[in-house]
């Protein structure tokens, strides 16, 4: 049996994804996204999953950080989570007075803690599950969690469904070592990283090859290179799949003007279908190589 390590403990949102991606496999939970990124490179296990991007509170840094670092690896399949929280305490009577969670989960219950738990100090913990702990070991009065938190800590369901933003969702990647690609579905989305040079135009330049192939952009993030200031690498995801002609002749384009690491093409989990704009297909791209082909053998004045 195969094995997935995932960002835990047990009783988080990436347990949740885990468990949607897992088909069978067997869920390692460890402490960090750098090191579950780390089992799969030291293969210890074969697969990784981590939370790549969040509606309300944008990317996550470490897996781009861990992505764009060390030994490849590549994106095989995502799962997309609505996040809606559950509030958890030790029961009885006594008064809230911290509640507990990871940053990203106390940013987005801002106004519901506002509201509801009006005299409770936030506290930062270093996932929504470490906060459940907390809640039992009796560090903390409340912690905001996933849902599926409650399965692993007995303890009181204060409140159910909380979220500032109702549609807010966060996008998990499965990852593993570089080998055969997902079969392309219509649906797919591809993933790069670009060390683009310091110089006026060169992240236009990066998405004008795009864009004259008719390739939509779906994400676009920038990190800085470290030890190198004011010189950034971006993050782009875009539709297609590598095996389309339009997406291959894009990043062989983006290759000749920077670094490139390919970070995968595999389907989206919201089944989006990837817009081809006009005279971008596989076919047109075949047409005008074989008239080029045939320019050169002197076939065509």
């Amino acid at each position: 049996m195969s094995r997935i390590a995932y960002f835990g403990p047990s009783g988080t949102f990436t347990e949740q994804a885990a468990r949607v991606l897992a088909r069978g496999r067997e869920l390692v939970a460890v402490e960090t996204i750098p090191a579950a990124l780390t089992a799969v490179r030291k293969g210890e296990t074969d697969l990784a999953c981590v939370p790549v991007e969040n509606s309300v509170e944008g990317p996550v840094t470490a897996t781009l950080d861990g992505l764009a670092e060390d030994t490849p690896l590549v994106a095989v399949a995502e799962a997309l989570l609505p996040v809606h929280f559950t509030v958890l305490t030790r029961g009885g009577t006594d008064p809230v007075r911290t509640v507990a969670s990871h940053p990203h989960a106390l940013a987005q219950v801002r106004h519901w803690l506002e509201h509801n738990l009006p005299d409770a100090e936030p506290v930062v913990a270093s996932s929504t599950a470490a906060a459940a702990v907390g809640v039992r070991d009796g560090r903390y009065d409340a912690a905001v969690t996933a849902p599926v938190a409650v399965e692993t800590y007995p303890l009181h369901v204060f409140a159910d469904g909380v979220a500032d933003v109702p549609d807010a969702r966060t996008r998990f990647l499965l990852l593993g070592p570089p080998g055969p690609l997902p079969e392309p579905t219509g649906a797919d989305r591809t993933s790069i990283v670009a060390a683009a040079a310091n110089r006026t135009g060169a992240l236009a330049e990066l998405l004008g090859e795009l864009a004259s192939r008719g390739i939509n952009l779906t994400r676009l993030d920038a990190r800085p290179l470290k030890g190198n200031y004011g010189y950034y690498r971006f993050f782009l995801d875009f539709e297609g799949h590598l095996s389309e002609a339009r997406v291959g002749n894009a990043l062989a384009a983006l290759r000749r003007r920077c670094e490139v690491r390919f970070l995968g093409s595999h389907p989206r989990a919201d089944g989006v279908r990837a817009t081809v704009a006009a005279a971008a297909t596989d076919e047109d791209f075949a047409a005008a190589s074989r008239w080029v082909d045939a320019v050169r053998s002197g076939e065509l004045a």
